[in-house]
């Protein structure tokens, strides 16, 4: 993008990175219906590292450019699969909304493995103000190195556990995270965008579509543009209970009046592979039925 439309691309571009805005249904697996998965139908996996989340999760976003409303959005675990027999979770983002003529529709996803969380894949297929690209990434810790399936091109990796954008979102929700503390990690894939640093701000309660949530507030930095570089003062509040489901986010966007939002609409909650978190998440499932919710 170049000359008066380089505002444009940047504020569309700060529409795409974190969420998916689209309908509720996966529409990348039409035969997977979210709202069927059960227990049965994800075996627990003793070499998973602990989790909170699993195949089954499905978020959905209301996502507002300050005042107006530009979407909506999900987060979903489409489930697993073998990357290079390396077992992995096949998570994916996607947006398709904006503000009149700054429209995107966007797709990530990313191949993150069970017991490390590393990226072995990553795809981004974006569709925004007068650009379109599509990268589809391999990660060969190996050999240290990336490559681009989508054209010739290649380079080192800044990690030999690598992490791409979509990774690291589900990296924080599996940490320990305490109060005032920040958190050094030099696992993006690419070296100039490390270190990655997850700053945990505060505990907080946030009210979205009706409900109250605890939570705990994260800023994580990347050294690459984005809602995660320094100047986007991102806020990422995650639940502060067994789940850390990201309930509301907040970021500046480059070169646009207003700051994107995004409220948690509707849960789906999946079944964590590690046995011990398995065992944690069904059982405080249970206690919110228990309790008159959903479960959910």
């Amino acid at each position: 993008m170049r000359g008066g439309r380089k505002g444009a691309r940047a504020a569309a571009a700060g529409l795409t990175l974190l969420v998916a805005v689209s309908t509720p249904a996966l529409a990348q697996d039409p035969e997977i219906d979210s709202s069927t998965w059960t227990a049965e139908m994800v075996p627990v996996d003793p070499l998973a590292s602990p989790a909170p989340f699993g195949p089954g999760e499905h978020l959905v976003y209301k996502v507002k450019v300050g005042i107006m409303n530009a979407g909506y959005g999900y987060m979903s675990v489409l489930g697993t699969e073998d990357i290079r027999d390396n077992p992995s979770y096949r998570v994916t983002m996607g947006i398709s909304g904006g503000i009149g003529p700054l429209r995107v529709d966007d797709e990530y996803l990313s191949w993150m493995d069970v017991s490390t969380f590393q990226s072995w894949r990553y795809i981004r297929d974006v569709d925004q103000v007068g650009y379109e690209a599509r990268r589809h990434y391999e990660f060969y810790p190996e050999r240290m190195t990336w490559e681009r399936q989508d054209v010739e091109e290649s380079g080192p990796l800044g990690s030999a556990l690598p992490m791409d954008e979509i990774a690291f979102i589900y990296f924080i929700r599996a940490m320990s995270l305490e109060v005032g503390k920040s958190y050094t990690i030099s696992r993006y894939f690419k070296d100039d965008g490390n270190p990655v640093v997850i700053e945990v701000l505060r505990k907080d309660r946030r009210e979205v579509d009706g409900e109250m949530h605890n939570t705990i507030v994260v800023r994580p930095i990347i050294n690459t543009s984005g809602l995660f570089s320094e100047g986007g003062n991102a806020e990422l509040h995650f639940t502060d209970d067994e789940r850390r489901l990201l309930v509301y986010m907040k970021s500046n966007i480059p070169k646009f009046p207003g700051s994107l939002t995004l409220s948690l609409q509707t849960i789906q909650e999946g079944f964590p592979l590690n046995p011990e978190s398995r065992a944690r998440a069904l059982e405080a499932r249970q206690v919110r039925i228990q309790e008159g919710g959903s479960g959910h």
